[in-house]
């Protein structure tokens, strides 16, 4: 299955993990705080939610993540090696968010749940 790169969100807004055991054994994101216990279900709760946002915006969640750091006034740089996530990216540009969207991601999203490394 075609997925973003794996770097973005540390794979949370991806979909690719549902559940701790979705990661390999050797899998570095085992050892993050993020990814260990109740943190892990917290942070995939967020996710579900702003993918009900995105789709309410008509957009991937990826997309909403892009748009939202735009609005913040920050460069996302996501990096792809595939031309098709690249044009996604790029589409992200033209996703308008209200200050009701704003407050409403903001409303479901946190700050993740669980340090980005051990110790903090």
């Amino acid at each position: 299955m075609d997925r973003q790169p794996r770097s973005l969100s540390r794979g949370f807004i991806t979909d690719e993990l549902r559940k701790f055991e979705d990661l390999k054994a050797d899998n570095i994101r085992r050892n993050l705080p993020r990814f260990h216990g109740e943190n892990f279900q917290k942070n995939v709760d967020i996710v579900d939610k702003l993918n009900e946002i995105a789709k309410e915006k008509n957009c991937s969640i990826v997309q909403l993540a892009i748009a939202w750091t735009i609005v913040k006034d920050a460069l996302p740089i996501p990096g792809t090696k595939h031309r098709k996530y690249l044009e996604e990216n790029i589409a992200a540009a033209d996703i308008e968010l209200t200050s009701e969207d704003l407050a409403h991601i903001d409303a479901v999203s946190p700050k993740a749940f669980g340090g980005r490394y051990p110790g903090m």
